[in-house]
């Protein structure tokens, strides 16, 4: 008889009543971080320090701008009582569909606070930092875009890991053996793209379990670019020194202020990581192509009734994704140090996928997801640097614990399409 109230209760009644926990488990977690940051920041502090963040870029912007100085105690008071207002209205009335963003601008006032509590008496260049961001996110939006492509088309593609990780080694090998860096590019995305071939087979001819196929790829890219790396490139040096790809300057737009030098200043992996973000977004959304592709992994069987070849058309995809995936190991040998390192990759693949989920399958979505967790990664190397009271390993766990918490956190309901995973038989 207890449950007769629950069992009455139509769906929709069901979806409102997670939806309203869901908000109201927003709010609390708002209203916890201001007081947290109460108690962990302003607490103790002397109300006469100040936070100063640096806004220039020496040597990419002429235009003088002054520096943001903060008191910090009181800014990181005004900060939790604007944190703290907004969490009430999210438990009394709530901010609706709006509630992800507002969470989202919570969650970057806490940060800000924290900046503002590690910067207390000393001094920072933000725009330096924000630059670091953008830096940090590019191999992530490639290993986005790359699981997008595969996942579109019904595959899941967990391997972007390895992918990453040979594409870095083949890259930095080829480049320094013939000291063409265009070569070194090029051979990192055929490694990548033939890498990523093995897998289509594994899991769409012999219908391998799609997991299994990846892990397999990942295992064996560790494995054979950690041989290579202690057998060869330590006894031949002159193998892993590769030259980088340098920083073009956009003109005019790279002198304006603060955004010139973070978006404007950039190397050839970052405008074509946002290149392949829009022509991704246009392609997938917008084209025949795109919608072939996205019915492939959505109804497989529907698609094959109209003539679209399914395992085509996940075998292309699966390619693509693979050549995605080369981009941004190559960024992290030949666009960033300039040699490779064992393991280098780090879990950028399986972050990666994060922001996939994270943005929906969504090419926008999911830079807004690498930015976040790009941003991490900066924040822990300028609080190293500001020698902050807090243990590095803390530090370093930063951009995997925003993994966490963005994927098992409140950002609500995602979905992956619907044949993602399944194997297809045509004759079924």
């Amino acid at each position: 008889m207890t449950n007769q109230p629950h069992s009455s209760m139509t769906k929709s009644d069901l979806v409102f009543l997670a939806e309203r926990r869901r908000y109201r488990t927003i709010g609390s977690v708002m209203i916890l971080m201001a007081i947290l940051s109460v108690v962990l920041f302003a607490r103790g502090m002397d109300p006469q320090l100040v936070s100063t963040f640096a806004l220039k870029s020496p040597g990419l912007v002429e235009t003088e701008i002054a520096d943001l100085v903060l008191p910090s105690h009181l800014s990181i008071i005004v900060l939790s009582s604007v944190n703290t207002l907004l969490g009430i209205y999210q438990l009394v009335k709530s901010f609706g569909k709006r509630s992800n963003m507002v969470l989202g601008l919570s969650i970057l006032m806490w940060v800000f606070s924290f900046m503002i509590w590690a910067t207390a008496g000393k001094s920072t260049n933000l725009t330096g930092m924000l630059r670091l961001s953008v830096v940090q996110a590019i191999p992530l939006i490639f290993g986005a875009l790359s699981g997008i492509m595969s996942e579109r088309a019904g595959v899941v593609n967990i391997a972007i890991e390895g992918l990453m990780l040979i594409s870095a080694m083949v890259g930095v090998i080829v480049s320094s053996a013939t000291g063409n860096i265009h070569l070194g590019l090029l051979a990192a995305l055929v490694a990548s793209g033939l890498t990523a071939l093995l897998h289509a087979i594994l899991s769409i001819h012999y219908k391998v379990d799609q997991i299994i196929s990846g892990m397999v790829i990942n295992i064996f890219a560790t494995g054979i670019t950690s041989y290579i790396g202690i057998k060869f490139l330590i006894d031949f040096p002159n193998l892993n020194l590769s030259a980088l790809y340098p920083n073009f300057a956009i003109p005019v737009l790279s002198q304006i202020p603060i955004l010139g030098p973070i978006f404007f200043n950039q190397n050839i992996f970052f405008y074509l990581a946002f290149f392949m973000l829009v022509l991704m977004q246009f392609v997938l959304f917008r084209t025949p192509w795109g919608l072939r592709t996205r019915m492939v992994g959505e109804h497989p069987r529907a698609a094959d009734t109209l003539g679209i070849n399914v395992h085509r058309k996940r075998y292309v995809a699966v390619i693509l994704s693979g050549i995605l995936a080369g981009f941004g190991g190559a960024y992290l040998t030949l666009g960033a140090v300039g040699r490779f390192n064992r393991l280098m990759t780090a879990g950028r693949g399986y972050i990666g996928l994060a922001a996939m989920i994270f943005g929906n399958w969504k090419p926008f979505g999911a830079l807004g997801a690498s930015l976040i967790f790009g941003f991490s990664s900066s924040l822990e190397s300028k609080i190293s640097i500001l020698q902050a009271p807090i243990p590095s390993q803390i530090l370093g766990m930063a951009p995997y614990l925003a993994t966490i918490i963005i994927l098992v956190g409140v950002i609500g309901k995602v979905t992956a399409p619907a044949a993602d995973g399944q194997p297809y038989d045509s004759e079924g």
